[in-house]
Parts: structure tokens; C-alpha cells; sequence
């Protein structure tokens, strides 16, 4: 079972969001909070696998609690989700760099949001389509690729084309089918990239990829 997290200052989303959730087999919604405090409490309380986070919320707002409990200086970070009404790129970049693993609009719909769901626990990443061109366009900005540093050691051709796929949106099982690997060589070949580019997640080893050039 996937164990969920809600945290949403409006009644009526959690409520929906419990009842989509709830209603999947392999899915569990362990507690809904309606501000950041409590649902960095609960979380750290309960360890859920997911954690589903709306942005503007009493006390903290998600991109801090977002920070507090994936962020880079978390020892044991937890699988964040940022779903929201406010699509707007600041949030979602700050969201990613403080560690989350997906970001929905609110307008998404149930199955991407139980697939996002599905995806964080898995380790892989979902982010909302319409917004996803528009992310990559930035990581591949003039300005942002002159920040990259280069692997600690040169990516093999097998693990560029993990990369290039990874950077496309395609999840660990797509990846596979297209590349002819099995599920666990495409995670041995991400973790790899990981260790070698300096990444947490795929999230960053797409934005190594669009960033140094790597898929364009």
C-alpha cells in the first residue's frame, strides 16, 4: 500500500482528494492537515510515502514544508507532490529545488493526480503536461547553462540514452520498453547518473540533461 499524506487548507480538496485516493487498491490516505505546521508534524510523525502538498497554506506555505521535508539538507527525505491552483513558474521551480518529486494543477484530474501518486512512490516524477515544455524551455535558457558542472566522470552511451528518455518524461518502465533494458538496469543506470552529475532525483538529472545540452 502507498501511504498518503493531504495537506490543503480548503475542506472541499482534501475531501476530494481523500476520496479519489481511498478508492484505488494500492493507495491509503493516512491523514489530511489543513496547514503547513501540522503537515510537517504529521509527516515526520508518520513517515508516509507521499506526500501531497498545496502551495498557499496558514503558518507554513508547501514550498517551505516542501523544503523542510525533501530539501537538500533533509538526511532522510520524504516523496513530495506540490498540487496546486497557482501555475506559475517561481513555484515550480522553487518546489523542485526544494526537493519535490512532482508538481499537478489542481485542474489536472483523479488519474494524473493517483498517478502522480504512484509515480513519487516508484521514484520516478510527474509533472503536470502543460507545464512541462515550459520548465524545460527554462533549464535551457542561455543564462542557466553556463551553471552546469560537469559529471565527476563521463556518462557512458547507455546511460546518456536513459538521460536523454528520463528528460522526456518518460517513466523507468517507458524507458525500458524503448530501450530494450530491464526495470532494474534503467534504475542502476539512473542511480549511476545520479552519483556522476550530483543529482537527488530524476527531477535534477532531467534538468542536468536540458541544462548542459544533452537533449535539446
Amino acid at each position: 500500500m502507498i501511504r498518503v499524506l493531504i495537506a490543503d487548507d480548503q475542506d472541499m480538496v482534501r475531501i476530494g482528494f481523500r476520496m479519489i485516493l481511498d478508492a484505488q487498491d494500492d493507495i491509503e490516505v493516512v491523514a489530511d492537515v489543513p496547514d503547513g505546521v501540522s503537515a510537517v508534524a504529521k509527516a515526520r510523525e508518520l513517515r508516509p510515502d507521499v506526500c501531497l502538498l498545496d502551495i498557499r497554506m496558514p503558518g507554513i506555505d508547501g514550498l517551505e514544508v516542501t523544503k523542510q521535508l525533501a530539501g537538500p539538507d533533509v538526511a532522510d527525505p520524504l516523496k513530495v507532490v506540490v498540487v496546486t491552483t497557482f501555475d506559475l513558474d517561481e513555484y515550480v521551480h522553487t518546489a523542485l529545488r526544494n526537493g519535490a518529486s512532482g508538481f499537478l494543477l489542481k485542474d489536472a484530474g483523479p488519474a494524473l493526480l493517483i498517478e502522480a501518486v504512484r509515480a513519487a512512490a516508484r521514484g520516478d516524477a510527474l509533472v503536470s503536461p502543460q507545464i512541462t515544455v515550459r520548465l524545460l524551455k527554462h533549464f535551457d535558457g542561455g543564462a542557466v547553462k553556463r551553471e552546469v558542472v560537469p559529471p565527476s566522470e563521463p556518462l557512458t552511451a547507455r546511460e546518456l540514452d536513459v538521460v536523454k528518455a528520463a528528460a522526456k518524461g518518460l517513466t523507468n518502465t517507458e524507458i525500458g520498453a524503448e530501450l530494450f533494458l530491464s526495470l532494474s538496469t534503467v534504475k542502476t543506470h539512473l542511480a549511476s547518473v545520479q552519483g556522476k552529475v550530483g543529482a537527488r532525483n530524476r527531477v535534477e538529472i532531467a534538468a542536468w540533461a536540458w541544462r548542459s545540452g544533452v537533449v535539446d
